[in-house]
């Protein structure tokens, strides 16, 4: 088994995997100046094939430290996650499945999206209900590889080590 240390989720850390969608920095005031709009915040990429399609996921909360073996990436679309409630989500990436994956946690009021094709664990909430609205690709043709480590990983909470 190998050790990873979460670290918290960072735009500049995250940026070779994707975009940390968070509502800070530039906006502009819209409804007559009772809202902010922090605007364009991620690029939406589903290629020639797909559209862009909305889900609700509701996945099992996990607990740090938390072990896995498997990542999966989708090779025709970004996907996005943005979390229902403000409870702090686990993500683990890597860029390829020969190299160490790294840990991120989110703050809780943090979305994110992955780039098409970066190699991701699966969606590990930290807290239930664990209820996330997902954009993605919506396509007629498959859009998931797998790959399984032959060493389980398990990823600590941040720190010194």
């Amino acid at each position: 088994m190998t050790l990873l240390r979460a670290q918290p989720l960072t735009a500049a850390a995250f940026a070779p995997f994707g975009d940390v969608l968070a509502a800070t920095g530039d906006f502009r005031l819209i409804n007559a100046g009772l809202c902010r709009r922090h605007h364009d915040l991620a690029r939406l990429d589903f290629g020639a094939e797909g559209r862009a399609g909305i889900s609700i996921f509701q996945a099992e909360p996990r607990a740090l430290p938390y072990s896995f073996d498997l990542i999966e990436r989708h090779p025709d679309g970004s996907q996005a996650f943005l979390p229902m409630t403000q409870h702090p989500f686990l993500i683990i990436v890597s860029p390829d499945p020969q190299a160490e994956p790294c840990a991120f946690i989110t703050d809780g009021t943090q979305g994110i999206n992955l780039h098409r094709g970066t190699w991701h664990g699966v969606l590990t909430p930290l807290h239930a209900p664990g209820l996330f609205t997902v954009v993605d690709r919506i396509g007629t043709t498959a859009n998931l590889e797998e790959h399984r480590f032959a060493t389980p990983f398990t990823v600590l909470a941040a720190g010194p080590p």
